[in-house]
C-alpha cells in the first residue's frame, strides 16, 4: 500500500464512532456471555483472523454498553468480529447522519 493511502487508512481506523450500547449488550446476552467472555471471544476472533491477540477489556465493554462511549473504528471492528456480526449493526442510529446534532439548553 502506498504511504499516503496507509496514512489515510490508519486515520480511518482511529476515527471515533459511537456504538449502540443496547445492541452490543443484547447480542452479548443472546450469546450467554459475560463481558469477560465477550473479551475472550474478541481475542479469539482477532487471533483467528490476523494472528494478533487484540481485545477490549471488560471495563471498555461496560462503558460501551452503558454509556455508549465512543471508540476507534478499529475497535468497533474487533467488537463485531467477537460478536460475529456486521460492524454496521453495532453503530448507534444517526451516528453517520449528514446533519450535526444540535444541543438544546433548556
Amino acid at each position: 500500500m502506498p504511504p499516503a493511502k496507509k496514512k489515510q487508512a490508519d486515520r480511518d481506523d482511529q476515527q471515533l464512532v459511537r456504538p449502540d450500547g443496547l445492541s452490543v449488550r443484547r447480542r452479548r446476552h443472546d450469546m450467554g456471555w459475560s463481558p469477560r467472555e465477550l473479551a475472550a471471544a474478541i481475542e479469539t476472533a482477532s487471533f483467528d483472523s490476523s494472528g494478533l491477540r487484540r481485545t477490549l477489556t471488560p471495563n471498555q465493554l461496560k462503558a460501551i454498553e452503558e454509556q455508549e462511549e465512543r471508540i476507534p473504528y478499529d475497535q468497533l471492528l474487533l467488537l463485531a468480529d467477537g460478536l460475529d456480526c456486521d460492524p454496521v449493526d453495532l453503530i448507534a442510529e444517526g451516528e453517520f447522519s449528514s446533519r450535526q446534532a444540535t444541543r438544546r439548553t433548556n
